[in-house]
This record gives structure tokens, C-alpha cells and sequence, in this order.
């Protein structure tokens, strides 16, 4: 088993990929921050603010000009937690935190960009991009087929001067070509859409420190996602269902994205909604239909999550028509 993969639902992807023991490939970035520590200070996120030289700071330090982004500086699970804008100086004077900072409030398209960077040099690049729907929640991924030339351009840049000697995977996300986030590892929602052999590669580059991948049939792909309300018990699907949609020739993966066995509130899930299942496939309408029949298994088996009783009060007088035994 190559890669340490916290999420058993997506241990689909490397359960049959073979590699030696000794290598260990982190899919988590509480493992890869242990084991790389001379570049863990990218998950400092004002650390990597100032190293592009963007208007950034403490809570406590007064910004030059609203609006502003605010987050936490760390934040290894759930990495959107926290996270706001500053529209007014008075906003921000009564909502400051402990631990979080600001930096200027970027526009432009939010890019998921993967790397795979042998001593420093980028050698390449797969980028993501999501239609959001509200309060942390995307509808569905698409992995691009083409490159983004600015993003590759500044970043490669950006690399190569942090990233000395370091090889392995790097994911980057980025507003306007600038870089938001860094985190030490690939994304594991969608690597069946990077093509055949892509797995075998990011083995070797772990292994041997080479990048060795023809990427010759690259095409756009996509993951979608359901999300579900939250305060429910939710109950996985029924395997054939799965099976069945898997035999479409357009879908490459179901994912069932939560632990039945876990309380539903012990799952990291976006504000607006807890996150079912993720259909990754080749045609988007194909996998907006699979998304839609996991769905109606989803609301045809779910439970309301038992609440607190409530306070027992006097009971009430009976109503004219009222039948009692």
C-alpha cells in the first residue's frame, strides 16, 4: 500500500498499485507537515502571504485599506474554517480573533492546481476548478485539460526560489494567479481523472525522485458532488447500487464520503451542508444522473437525528371533538 490514505473511501484509488514498504506518501497534511519539516512553514498561511509580497498581517495590526480577507493563520483540518471579509474597518475592529490574520481580498478564478516537483522544479501541472453553490459547498470539480500559463508562470516561479531540494507533490490553490494556500500533497478526490498510469508515477517520484508520466491522453474530467442537509443519520448505499453505476463507461469512481459508524457531527464538513458521495466521470451530465439516483437511495433511508426531549409540561386540555380511549 504506497499511499497513507485516511479517507477509506478513497483507498480505492492505490489498493493495487504496488510499491516497497519503506515509501510513504501522505495524502494528509498533519503527515506530510511531519515529514517534511525544513517546508512545513508554507501551512503558515502568512508566511506565505509574505513571501509574494502581498498587504497582509495580525489581528491587531490595522489593514491600509478594506475590504480585506480574514482567516486563521493555521488550520489543518477543515481549511476554509474560520474564514470571512472585512468590509469596514469597524467590522473589523470588533471581530478580530487570536490566531487569525488578513491579507488583501483577491478576485479573479479560484484554480486547484497539482505538482509534482522533483528538487525544486516543477516538472507538472493538472488544474481544478469548482462551481460553488454557497457557504463551502461546490457542485462539481472539473479537471482541466489545459494548462493555465500565468499560473504555471508565477508559480514555477514561486517554487523554484521555496522549494529547493524539496521532490514530491505539491498542491496549490490560487485567486488571480496568486497563491492562497500551499499544502504538501496531491489532491485524492480525483486522481483516477489524471489519467491511466498516473498512480505508477507518483509512486516513482516517491520512490526513485523522478517524474515519469506522458500524460498522453489528458481530457477534461469531472467530480461531483451530493450533499445532503445536516442533523440527519445518513446510511450508505447499498453496494449494487454503487456496482450498477459504475458500469456506465463515462464513470470512474463512486465514493460514499462519510463513516457510518462515526456520529454524523465527528465528519469535517462545509457550513451549508454535509457531503454524501462524489461521482468522478468523463461526461458531466453522466454523473449529474448518477448523482441524482444516490440521491433518492440517500431520502429514502435516512433518519432524523434523535434531539433532546424536551421539558415535560402540564398536559393540555382536551379539545371539543377530541377521542380518547
Amino acid at each position: 500500500m504506497p499511499i497513507v490514505e485516511r479517507d477509506p473511501w478513497r483507498m480505492q484509488y492505490f489498493e493495487h498499485v504496488a510499491c516497497p514498504d519503506e515509501v510513504f506518501i501522505p495524502t494528509e497534511d498533519g503527515d506530510a507537515y511531519a515529514m517534511f519539516p525544513k517546508y512545513r512553514w508554507i501551512y503558515n498561511k502568512l508566511l506565505v502571504a509574505e513571501s509574494q509580497g502581498m498587504d497582509c498581517g495580525l489581528h491587531g495590526m490595522t489593514p491600509s485599506a478594506f475590504p480585506v480577507f480574514s482567516k486563521p493563520i493555521y488550520n489543518m483540518r477543515g481549511m476554509g474554517a474560520g474564514s470571512r471579509i472585512f468590509r469596514t474597518l469597524r467590522d473589523y475592529q470588533l471581530n478580530q480573533k487570536p490566531g487569525h490574520m488578513w491579507m488583501a481580498l483577491l478576485k479573479g478564478e479560484h484554480v486547484s492546481t497539482d505538482v509534482a516537483v522533483v528538487a525544486g522544479e516543477p516538472r507538472w501541472w493538472r488544474h481544478v476548478i469548482g462551481r460553488s453553490i454557497g457557504e463551502g459547498m461546490f457542485d462539481y470539480w472539473t479537471v482541466l485539460a489545459d494548462g493555465r500559463p500565468e499560473i504555471e508562470s508565477y508559480c514555477g516561479d514561486w517554487l523554484r526560489a521555496n522549494f529547493r531540494g524539496y521532490t514530491g507533490m505539491i498542491n496549490l490553490e490560487t485567486i488571480d494567479a496568486r497563491i492562497i494556500e500551499v499544502h504538501l500533497r496531491f489532491s485524492d478526490q480525483w486522481p483516477d481523472l489524471y489519467g491511466a498510469g498516473w498512480i505508477e508515477a507518483l509512486v516513482q517520484l516517491y520512490r526513485d525522485g523522478v517524474w515519469d508520466y506522458p500524460d498522453g491522453d489528458r481530457r477534461d474530467g469531472y467530480s461531483v458532488v451530493l450533499f445532503g442537509p445536516h442533523g440527519l443519520q445518513y446510511w450508505h448505499p447499498d453496494r449494487t447500487l454503487t456496482d450498477e453505476l459504475l458500469k456506465h463507461p463515462e464513470v470512474t469512481s463512486v465514493q460514499i464520503t462519510f463513516d457510518e459508524a462515526k456520529p454524523m457531527n465527528a465528519h469535517s464538513m462545509p457550513p451549508g451542508g454535509f457531503r454524501l458521495a462524489i461521482v468522478n466521470c468523463w461526461d458531466l451530465e453522466a454523473g449529474k444522473q448518477a448523482r441524482e439516483r444516490l440521491a433518492l437511495r440517500f431520502w429514502a433511508t435516512q433518519k432524523i437525528v434523535p434531539r433532546r426531549p424536551r421539558r415535560k409540561t402540564a398536559p393540555a386540555l382536551p379539545r371539543s371533538g377530541d377521542l380518547r380511549s
